[in-house]
């Protein structure tokens, strides 16, 4: 069974490109069919996303075991990194009774999710592999992380008084998780190359990620993950004060 590329895919070569362009003319259909629907219809839109992405992340989980990993424990993959909140988050929201709850899921997807999956998109070095499924995945995922955050705007847009606040809680809530993960996993494991790097807060070894790699030799591991930090809060509330100026009422 041949499932791999016969050459990687590179950074903005013509797979990179040409999954960007389809990812882009997919969302901007699925945001004109989504934008005649009510609240209740999008509410449902959102979890059926979040319940597919799910589906497909178990799909992905089995592959890597399987042909990535060889039958062996890698916990890399592992579901927890901040673009894998957009398919809890999308699956959940409806489920939630109290609207400023909701709403606080709404402006995660629509901003911290926003984000996170602008910025590997466009730079996918992790998503650009040997393996075909696992690429095709990559892309795809994101690119319904995408469809979530439109979806959530939608929703947003029929509501008053939208705070950035909450989200702030929830992106450090799940930050703390994949930090103790993190941690759970040296301590047991011991290994940096089969070990998690969830949301590539880990303690055990410089950030993967430039500019901040730099940082944390400068400076230290634990300075670089504060900074790193902030910088997805920022960069998320511009963003949320973006869609607010243009999408929310007041």
């Amino acid at each position: 069974m041949d499932i791999t590329f016969s050459h990687t895919p590179q950074l903005f070569g013509c797979f990179h490109i040409l999954s960007l362009l389809a990812i882009a003319l997919f969302n901007t259909l699925f945001f004109l069919w989504a934008k005649k629907k009510n609240e209740d219809k999008l509410l449902h839109l959102l979890q059926n996303l979040g319940l597919f992405m799910i589906l497909t992340e178990i799909f992905k989980q089995y592959f890597c075991y399987i042909y990535v990993f060889k039958r062996k424990l890698n916990l890399w993959f592992f579901p927890w990194q901040l673009c894998s909140m957009a398919m809890y988050c999308s699956f959940l929201c409806p489920l939630l009774k109290k609207e400023k709850t909701q709403n606080a899921f709404l402006v995660f997807l629509s901003s911290f999710s926003l984000m996170s999956t602008i910025a590997a998109l466009i730079l996918p070095m992790d998503m650009l592999r040997d393996q075909i499924l696992l690429t095709i995945h990559s892309f795809v995922y994101h690119g319904l992380i995408l469809s979530c955050s439109l979806t959530s705007y939608l929703i947003l847009k029929k509501r008053k008084n939208i705070s950035f606040l909450p989200s702030i809680y929830l992106f450090l809530f799940m930050a703390a998780i994949a930090e103790i993960i993190n941690v759970s996993a040296h301590l047991l494991l011991n290994d940096i190359y089969i070990e998690p790097n969830m949301f590539y807060i880990t303690l055990s070894y410089p950030s993967t990620q430039p500019v901040f790699h730099e940082i944390a030799l400068r400076f230290s591991i634990p300075f670089e993950i504060l900074v790193y930090l902030l910088t997805i809060i920022l960069f998320s509330y511009l963003l949320f004060q973006l869609e607010k100026h243009f999408l929310f009422k007041s």
